[in-house]
């Protein structure tokens, strides 16, 4: 197993820098994504440490190796494309025997490994099977098992089920975790999909406009945001504008005046009073009453509740999102789950509710 380190990338397309000193690392045995909307340079740094571009500046490691200069063949990575790239009038034994034979293999051990492969991906007897044969989830995983043939130190995923449709994507990212934990790889993922992401990654690494705006576990992106950025693009949010009124020093519990009312939340040691801020509230982490009874037992749990009218349902299925105007400038977005979403699906537009909320993320303006 192999430790990825990336110190200080830049890759530049003429006047435009898609990298801009990018630094990460993937630790031997770990699944790391790489996580960003589209154009924010991902597929490039996964093709740098592929060999398949090179960096202006910059270098990359395999373990205490330099590789920045080595051509893809001489890294030994296993690359796993978005766009499946069998080879059409191979079986799908020949496809999958391919880099072997290359490597002038003896034929009993590219029998070996070839079923040891069709083993892992549990597709054993596809052995004569044509790619036109098989469904997208089925032709993928002869792509991953393809790249993991060569026994190769990394294996990279750029966007490798972004083709297929929900429900295979769904089962699939579930087959490449377990597939990267049998088999111990040092494995570098690349999607723009946050739900993907979370689901089967070691650590993250959110890439924008060619810099990481953050890197941390699921867990700690999701519940420490650094950004607004990165608050919106790790799920959904509530950003509300205001001023802070007053901080405590000891507590950091931090007073923000919103205009129509007044948000208490856990703030940060930089801030100040008169600071501008957003506070950003996750539309699951909002509870809703519907009466001032209700509203009184929520005070016993929450820094805040908040009266206001419902504008607006959708119901999605496993949730009801409400949007809930508090007399701020925009709704307020509330996710109810549970049977509890049922109490409020016949609440008609106008319905007076009570919105309630202590968890919530504060930044600078």
């Amino acid at each position: 197993m192999v430790e990825v380190r990336v110190e200080g990338v830049v890759k530049r397309y003429g006047a435009t820098e898609a990298l801009k000193g990018v630094s990460l690392r993937a630790r031997s045995g770990e699944l790391v994504c790489i996580l960003g909307p589209s154009g924010s340079g991902k597929s490039t740094l996964l093709r740098i440490v592929a060999g398949l571009l090179m960096p202006d500046e910059g270098r990359v490691f395999f373990d205490d190796e330099d590789v920045t200069h080595l051509p893809p063949w001489k890294r030994n990575v296993g690359f796993v494309f978005q766009n499946i790239a069998l080879f059409p009038h191979m079986t799908v034994y020949d496809n999958i025997a391919f880099g072997l034979k290359l490597r002038r293999l003896p034929k009993e051990e590219i029998d070996r490994r070839v079923k040891e492969m069709l083993k892992l991906v549990r597709l054993e007897g596809y052995e004569r099977r044509r790619p036109s044969q098989l469904s997208g989830g089925e032709a993928q995983r002869i792509a991953i098992a393809r790249a993991l043939v060569i026994d190769p130190k990394v294996l990279l995923f750029d966007e490798p089920l972004g083709h297929l449709d929900a429900k295979l994507r769904d089962e699939l990212k579930f087959e490449i975790r377990r597939i990267q934990r049998e088999t111990g790889k040092t494995a570098i993922y690349v999607t723009h999909d946050q739900a993907e992401a979370f689901a089967i990654a070691d650590y993250i690494y959110i890439l924008h406009r060619g810099v990481i705006e953050q890197g941390g576990t699921p867990i700690e992106l999701y519940t420490n945001p650094r950004s607004p950025f990165i608050a919106d693009f790790i799920g959904s949010s509530n950003f509300i504008e205001g001023v802070v009124r007053e901080v405590d020093r000891q507590s950091y519990l931090v007073r923000v005046d919103v205009g129509p009312f007044e948000i208490r939340v856990r703030g940060r040691a930089d801030l100040s009073p008169k600071d501008s801020v957003v506070v950003s509230v996750r539309p699951e982490d909002i509870e809703v009453a519907r009466s001032p009874a209700e509203a009184e037992e929520l005070k016993a749990r929450h820094f805040n509740v908040i009266e206001g009218s419902i504008q607006k349902k959708v119901f999605v299925g496993p949730y009801l999102r409400l949007e809930v105007d508090v007399g701020y400038r925009e709704p307020i977005k509330v996710d109810v789950y549970g049977e509890r979403r049922f109490r409020y699906i016949d609440l008609p537009t106008g319905s007076r509710v009570f919105i309630a909320f202590s968890r919530a993320a504060v930044f600078k303006r």
